[in-house]
């Protein structure tokens, strides 16, 4: 089949050719018509039909993502106001702009029942022939899932019809599908893994959290994420460089604690006390727990605690008492905080189950800016326990915990989980508080 030519419908004023669910356009004067919907039905509309093109069986390579358009939804509502539930069968074939009709008892039929009914006539469109089963209808279906359809405008209008009030519902998509090459349909999409097939000036990839696949789009900003206005966004590595005095993932904190007796920490954007000091800005005097302490390694006091807090939580509680989340530099720390982890027996657990996992925060975050793990100290690991397979950054988990299941060595989880944690009260710290300083 020769393709026709380039209509240009959407951009100069149009008059319609109505058959076979497509339009050919031609001058007129321009008009605006009323489509019959509110402007949040239009973000309801893209969405459901993005959802539904990413759940195609099988996953499309190819699919691209569709957006609303002013223009074919005022030709949806021209079309719309005619009342006719089919196509004129007077017209030559036309090219360019496909159509999706449905003409239903008023009220019986919201719009966005009328979108999944056509996304059901897919049960019956065979992919492999490129066929729909004897006697099914599948045109909606295809028109809706046509992957290089990428943009859709919509249209509601109440007809008379018999002394009773109808509805009928119109989407107008471009460019249109239900192409035939020799009696054949053209397959509506290429299958394989979703975005594999994308063009280049479609290799972004959305794909949203109700969706199944991804689909094609133009990379406006393939990072999809904002700096806003207190940083710059890197867009090879998506991540923010805040200005000073700002911090945060999207530099959205501003950083002014006060540090009365501790360094201040900007990439954290909070105070590391010096010895014998805690709270959130060092102000507060704090006596030394020795007799709290749970293991004691090379003059390093650990104590474990009896609540559970998310990881910046047990930090702040570490503070407070004047230590720090335990810090592992070595092996020994490691097995002998693994073996006294490993026998605290049930009675020594959280009560209440106020808790999430059986594991245990140490001073360790994963700094995006460093593009690497950190202690809170600001300094990097020279030794690591990471179990096998770890780090993974499974639920985008940037802080790390003791593994219960993985005999306490490292994991990175979500810092908002719940979990116990061990405090760390340094050698040094320990010397200068017998000194009484």
């Amino acid at each position: 089949m020769e393709p026709g030519p380039v209509c240009r419908c959407l951009l100069v004023p149009v008059v319609l050719c109505i058959y076979a669910n497509r339009i050919v356009c031609g001058a007129s004067d321009r008009r605006t018509f009323n489509t019959g919907l509110r402007v949040k039905d239009h973000s309801h509309i893209v969405a459901q039909h993005n959802r539904l093109r990413s759940r195609v069986e099988p996953m499309a390579a190819n699919m691209q993502k569709m957006e609303w358009d002013e223009d074919l939804a005022s030709l949806a509502a021209q079309r719309a106001a005619t009342c006719h539930s089919d196509p004129s069968p007077h017209q030559p074939p036309l090219h360019h702009i496909g159509w999706n009709t449905h003409y239903s008892a008023y009220g019986s039929h919201p719009f966005y029942d009328v979108i999944d009914s056509w996304f059901e006539e897919g049960r019956d469109f065979l992919y492999a022939t490129g066929q729909c089963k004897a006697n099914a209808t599948c045109q909606h279906y295809t028109q809706l899932v046509w992957a290089t359809s990428s943009r859709v405008g919509c249209a509601s209008q109440t007809c008379p019809k018999g002394g009773e009030v109808w509805t009928t519902f119109v989407c107008a998509y471009h460019p249109g599908g239900n192409w035939e090459v020799n009696g054949l349909l053209v397959t509506p999409y290429k299958s394989g893994l979703s975005c594999s097939l994308c063009t280049s000036s479609m290799s972004g990839c959305l794909r949203l959290w109700d969706h199944v696949g991804g689909l094609c789009e133009i990379p406006r900003n393939p990072c999809r994420m904002s700096c806003g206005q207190h940083g710059q966004l890197n867009i090879s590595s998506c991540k923010c460089k805040c200005d000073p005095g700002f911090t945060g993932h999207f530099c959205q904190v501003r950083c002014s604690v006060p540090c009365v007796r501790g360094r201040f920490r900007e990439e954290e954007c909070s105070c590391l006390c010096d010895a014998g000091y805690g709270g959130a800005e060092c102000a507060e005097k704090v006596q030394f727990p020795l007799h709290s302490c749970d293991v004691m390694i090379d003059g390093d006091c650990f104590v474990v605690s009896s609540d559970a807090e998310g990881y910046y939580g047990a930090r702040s509680r570490c503070q407070e008492r004047g230590a720090i989340l335990a810090h592992i530099y070595n092996q020994k720390v490691q097995d002998m905080l693994a073996f006294y982890l490993s026998r605290l027996d049930t009675s020594n657990e959280v009560p209440n189950a106020d808790f999430e996992t059986r594991n245990f925060w140490i001073g360790l975050t994963f700094k995006p800016p460093k593009e690497s793990f950190r202690w809170d100290t600001g300094e990097k690991p020279s030794f690591s326990s990471f179990a096998f397979g770890q780090p993974d950054n499974q639920g985008f988990g940037n802080c790390v915990e003791l593994q219960a299941s993985s005999a306490f060595n490292w994991n990175d989880q979500r810092c908002r989980t719940r979990n116990r944690y061990v405090c760390q009260h340094a050698a040094e710290h320990i010397a200068l508080w017998d000194n009484g300083t």
